[in-house]
């Protein structure tokens, strides 16, 4: 069992890294290998809506210039997927944005490249525009016949400043019981 999570958060063990490793450190007890991929600093863009993806069907994107390919073999070796953003604005960072929507673009452009993958959203906010984040990166899951577990709560932990998430005791249960969930689904579909 192989997970990566993706942390669209621009600081790299910010409280979005630190909800994606709790839920990770309940995975790897059901020992699964798990792997952090930081979109801070990695050059990623936004589709350019060329087509050639669905053209060459060749699983990448054909913007070579920058992180999307990388970060797209790594979704494709996973069993499991989680996205993590902060809320900006009322929704994602561009960064995860850009991942979402040109990985998305190449999954359907060749078949549904992550069909019956499990896929999983985690959300650190402040304050107010969690679940529309939350809702945003389950559409990616949805709309790629992913399977997405549930948890106790919605996947959101607030806090502010660096560390403020671990002090929400609801949302890291929830995260637990996520990680939890998802080693229990991953058990069951390797059976398959």
């Amino acid at each position: 069992m192989k997970v990566v999570a993706f942390n669209g958060s621009p600081r790299r063990e910010g409280n979005t890294f630190l909800l994606l490793r709790t839920v990770l450190e309940e995975v790897e007890k059901a020992g699964a290998t798990t792997e952090v991929v930081q979109l801070a600093g990695r050059n990623l863009r936004g589709c350019t809506a060329c087509g050639k993806c669905k053209q060459n069907k060749d699983r990448r994107c054909s913007v070579t210039q920058d992180d999307l390919n990388a970060c797209l073999e790594k979704m494709l070796a996973a069993d499991a997927i989680l996205l993590g953003s902060p809320v900006y604005f009322t929704d994602l960072t561009p960064s995860m944005k850009a991942l979402i929507d040109r990985a998305g673009y190449v999954s359907r452009a060749n078949g549904d490249l992550f069909r019956r993958k499990v896929g999983a959203a985690v959300v650190a906010a402040r304050r107010a525009g969690a679940i529309r984040t939350f809702d945003t990166l389950n559409h990616f899951f949805l709309v790629g016949q992913m399977i997405v577990p549930g948890s106790s709560y919605w996947n959101v932990g607030i806090g502010r400043e660096i560390g403020d998430v671990l002090q929400d005791a609801e949302g890291i249960e929830t995260m637990r019981t996520l990680g939890r969930n998802i080693a229990w689904l991953l058990e069951r579909l390797a059976k398959e």
